[in-house]
Order: C-alpha cells, then sequence, then structure tokens
C-alpha cells in the first residue's frame, strides 16, 4: 500500500463531495466526537451545520477550537481521509450576520433531507433551540491510500 499526501485542491474536492463527518471538539482535556452533516462552502472556505442544543455546542462554545474528518473507504488498503482545522462560529438571526444566516441556507438545501439528524427528535429532550454554525476552516489535511503495484 502506498500512501500519498494530498494538495489543498484534491482535500477540496473530497469536502465538496462529502456530507457526512465527524466533528471533534475538547473541554477540559476531554475530546468528544460526533458525526455530523455538513455542506462545503469553498468560496468562503468554511463548512456550514446545524445542530440542537447539546454537548457539542456548549464545548464549542466554550473552546471553539474544533476538527472535522471526513473519510472515503474503498477497501482497507484504498481510502483517503481529509481533517479540516478550524475554529467554531455561531450564525445568529442578527442583521449583520444575516448574509451568512442566508448562505448557510442555501448552501443546506442543496442536498436532501438536509435537516437531519440535527433537526431530529430526540427522546427525553424537550429543548429544541436550533444552533446555525459554521466551521472556518484553518488548515486542510489529507491523506490517499492506494494498493502497491505488484
Amino acid at each position: 500500500m502506498l500512501i500519498h499526501e494530498l494538495t489543498r485542491d484534491q482535500c477540496c474536492e473530497v469536502l465538496a463531495r462529502s456530507k457526512l463527518g465527524r466533528l471533534a471538539c475538547a473541554r477540559l482535556d476531554q475530546p468528544y466526537v460526533v458525526p455530523i452533516h455538513f455542506s462545503f462552502d469553498a468560496e468562503r472556505n468554511c463548512v456550514y451545520a446545524f445542530s440542537t442544543l447539546g454537548q457539542k455546542v456548549q464545548w464549542m462554545r466554550e473552546n471553539p477550537k474544533v476538527c472535522l474528518e471526513i473519510e472515503e473507504i474503498e477497501h482497507k488498503d484504498s481510502w483517503t481521509t481529509v481533517v479540516a482545522f478550524g475554529r467554531y462560529e455561531e450564525i445568529h438571526h442578527a442583521s449583520d450576520e444575516s448574509e451568512a444566516r442566508r448562505r448557510a441556507e442555501q448552501m443546506f438545501k442543496v442536498r436532501g433531507e438536509w435537516w437531519l439528524p440535527a433537526a431530529a427528535q430526540v427522546p427525553g429532550r424537550e429543548h429544541h433551540e436550533v444552533v446555525v454554525y459554521r466551521i472556518q476552516i484553518d488548515r486542510l489535511s489529507g491523506r490517499r491510500a492506494a494498493r502497491s503495484p505488484e
């Protein structure tokens, strides 16, 4: 198996065709990783997502440094991973953020069932405040593995 580093453009290509990733955040030296659906905005170098208020949002409010991992696995010897390192930023209903909110909503609607799983009901939870956010990408890292020629 050969492993190759991806260029920034190749990392962006993976982000553009992906809709599901794993978001990592940390609080008080404790990491937390959860799957999220997202929309990549190449023009603004960010990903948009939303969630109901919960642990992930609370932790990102306290420590906005996060990363998002995306993977494409064809076989144990043929895979691609990208990690986007960046900063969590909430997009509020304030007038100065209306363009960002409009852009996020526009990106969400491009994918089918864009509201899942973030807006799905969780048994036992009554609080359904929706938080729209973006991860402003600071750095991308990616690798691709391929079978070695015999």
